[in-house]
């Protein structure tokens, strides 16, 4: 029979107490060892945010005791696939994923399952499988404030004019931020006051792709649109590009998520209107301390579940924050994520 482990879930709303089974080889895998072994495999380190989550998961991982082994996908499934592969060899006592796709990695999942490996999705839900912890932030609230943002901004003798932009398709949370953003927008659509002129999902989150959604709209339609919801803070950077290049940058809203310096430093400019604050320390952090329990075999408490497609996943969900030109001192920088000097230049 295959070792399998169980997760415990606590919850105070269900109180709901189970215990946490552990597989005998993978017990025997970690009592042989003299710290954990824990495996991070990650899509990307291209973009600024995913290697501050790198450094900061293994800085919290090392402080609690723990190893981690990082391999990088450079955004290609048969390579991520490959990299876990790589680290069941190498018997990690747990495996941390940032899926590319949601769907693909489900064979990862269980190719870990098969060894006797737990398994914490990091910010993206894998679908399609046993998986056994989720954690990352509230998705679909994230694209609730965006959208709420753009809804207390409207225009008073007309309806708003928008362009969208969403995240890649593989990406689970791109279609929760698009969920959390219809459950705001729609009603305002289906009452005249917003226009959707031009919509698109921007392949692999890439700022050019996003760059080139917004020069198609400004084909068709010309630069006559009030804001722009682009669901990160890289495919916001991609709609700035384009709208300064059109000569109109700062004349139009512009959303973004996940306050990375230059967003911060574009809303500071005023060519970015707000990004959504995900406390990554927090989630890198509070990842390292999931994982270190998974690889010791300890109880873990997880107080909300997320339907995956296959079965319902015990997570746990971190806080957010609207982040905008009046409050970053009292966000970004009171957290230490960024310096006044590296968001105002001085």
């Amino acid at each position: 029979m295959n070792p399998r482990i169980l997760l415990v879930i606590i919850s105070c709303v269900i109180s709901v107490l189970t215990g946490l089974v552990l597989s005998r080889s993978g017990a025997e895998q970690a009592a042989t060892r003299p710290r954990p072994l824990i495996g991070l495999s990650m899509d990307t380190l291209k973009e600024e945010r995913w290697q501050k989550d790198r450094d900061l998961f293994v800085a919290e991982a090392n402080r609690l005791g723990a190893d981690v082994e990082v391999l990088s996908a450079n955004s290609s499934d048969t390579r991520q696939l490959a990299d876990v592969e790589a680290l069941i060899t190498r018997k990690v006592d747990a495996l941390v994923i940032i899926p590319k796709d949601a769907a693909a990695m489900a064979k990862a999942v269980t190719l870990a399952h098969q060894a006797g490996i737990p398994v914490l999705a990091y910010d993206r839900l894998i679908t399609g499988c046993d998986l056994d912890l989720y954690i990352t932030f509230d998705n679909v609230k994230v694209g609730q404030l965006q959208a709420q943002f753009l809804a207390e901004r409207m225009p008073l003798d007309r309806k708003m004019r928008l362009l969208r932009i969403y995240g890649a398709k593989t990406d689970n949370n791109a279609k929760l931020f698009k969920q959390g953003q219809d459950a705001i927008l729609q009603p305002l659509i289906a009452a005249g006051k917003v226009e959707v002129l031009h919509e698109d999902w921007a392949d692999d989150w890439k700022p050019e792709n996003a760059k080139k959604i917004i020069n198609a709209a400004i084909t068709k339609h010309g630069p006559n649109f009030d804001a722009i919801l682009a669901s990160n803070d890289g495919t916001a950077g991609g709609a700035i590009q384009a709208l300064t290049e059109e000569g109109i940058a700062g004349n139009v809203l512009v959303t973004g998520q996940d306050a990375d310096l230059a967003a911060c430093q574009r809303i500071v400019q005023g060519t970015q209107t707000m990004t959504v604050y995900k406390p990554l320390h927090r989630l890198s952090q509070q990842a390292a301390v999931l994982a270190v329990a998974l690889a010791k075999r300890r109880p873990i408490v997880a107080r909300d579940m997320s339907s995956n497609g296959h079965s319902d996943v015990p997570s746990v969900f971190l806080p957010i924050l609207s982040v905008t030109k009046d409050n970053l001192r009292d966000t970004v920088i009171q957290d230490g994520l960024l310096t006044e000097k590296e968001v105002f230049g001085r």
